[in-house]
């Protein structure tokens, strides 16, 4: 009896999956950039554009728990690059990773001694007159809190998969319902600690999204002879293990103030005294939420857009999950078709 042919293809396919593990690490975050302003352990990044089409800086506000270079993972898979290719002035606020003695930042903190001085910074380093606020996750939680009380001119405030409405949080409702009631506290741990370390924010968001830490093996495995896409699965695979810890304040605040008394979206939050309600935003808003989102669905997302005053806002659905890897030359289309005409085109 004969034996079968082996497929040299698929023997090819596993030589070449056994041996990532011993390639070097692909670099990531390779667009030019220089920082132009920095506080604590947080630093303002800006991107050069070499042919600036529009008016209208694009300001970044990144997640508070994971690293911000899914941004600009590599040539070609970089959202940063394809907007300065576009023509636009970008400008990203890196929070930096908190030690021990950073324990007491609350999220007023990141909010106004962060987020609103380095807008300022924009402001001034530009010359503009409006910046457009892109916050992602948490980061776009913060933005649109920052929005609220904000003095500076926001002429445009983009939210990718942020959180907003806390009633139902994906997989706590138990623990949300014990904290509530008082049977729970984490305060004590917290004060000894000062900081939750990185290792257990990612097992948090492993514990509710875990599923899908599967399946990207076997894309790789299908794909490892493919050298351009294992490239860009490292660079991925690298920020989806690269958490950041979190601050004692900023988790005490989140807990109270967000996930146990829903503040934000009730229009009883304050920030340090300022009243933070979402009626007072008024710029253009674009809101990308996820139809498979595990982490962020899009029932803590799309109660914003009653809440708002803007005149200008839509509400764009996509069918992946909660991140996003940029993987093309031209911006995606919910990006290309609203902002160009919100962002003070440039004549030519």
């Amino acid at each position: 009896m004969k034996k079968p042919k082996s497929d040299p293809k698929n023997k090819s396919k596993w030589q070449s999956f056994l041996d990532i593990q011993n390639q070097e690490m692909p670099q990531t975050g390779m667009t030019p950039r220089v920082p132009v302003w920095k506080k604590n352990k947080a630093t303002l990044w800006h991107y050069p554009v070499k042919k600036k089409r529009y008016s209208v800086p694009l300001v970044f506000i990144y997640s508070l728990v994971t690293k911000p270079f899914i941004l600009d993972l590599g040539p070609g898979n970089s959202l940063i690059e394809t907007f300065g290719k576009e023509g636009y002035e970008v400008y990203l606020l890196d929070f930096g990773i908190p030690g021990f003695e950073d324990g007491n930042i609350s999220i007023d903190d990141y909010i106004l001694d962060y987020i609103q001085k380095a807008v300022q910074r924009v402001l001034r380093h530009s010359g503009a007159k409006e910046v457009t606020l892109l916050g992602s996750c948490i980061g776009g939680t913060l933005a649109a809190m920052y929005a609220t009380i904000a003095e500076e001119p926001i002429k445009n405030l983009i939210l990718s998969v942020a959180p907003i409405d806390f009633e139902h949080v994906p997989q706590f409702d138990q623990w949300a319902e014990a904290m509530r009631e008082g049977r729970v506290s984490f305060d004590e741990i917290l004060d000894v600690f000062q900081i939750v370390p990185a290792k257990a924010v990612k097992s948090g968001i492993r514990l509710i999204t875990s599923p899908v830490y599967f399946s990207p093996l076997l894309s790789l495995l299908y794909r490892a002879d493919d050298e351009n896409y294992v490239k860009r699965w490292r660079r991925f695979n690298a920020w989806t293990n690269d958490h950041i810890p979190l601050t004692s304040g900023a988790v005490k605040q989140m807990s109270q103030d967000l996930v146990l008394d829903n503040k934000l979206i009730k229009g009883t939050l304050k920030i340090r005294g300022k009243k933070a309600k979402l009626n007072k935003i008024k710029a253009n808003l674009l809101v990308i939420a996820s139809q498979n989102d595990r982490l962020v669905p899009n029932a803590m997302i799309s109660p914003i857009m009653g809440a708002v005053s803007s005149l200008d806002k839509t509400l764009h659905l996509l069918d992946s999950g909660h991140a996003q890897m940029h993987s093309e030359d031209t911006l995606p289309s919910y990006y290309k078709e609203w902002l160009p005409e919100r962002s003070g085109p440039i004549d030519q």
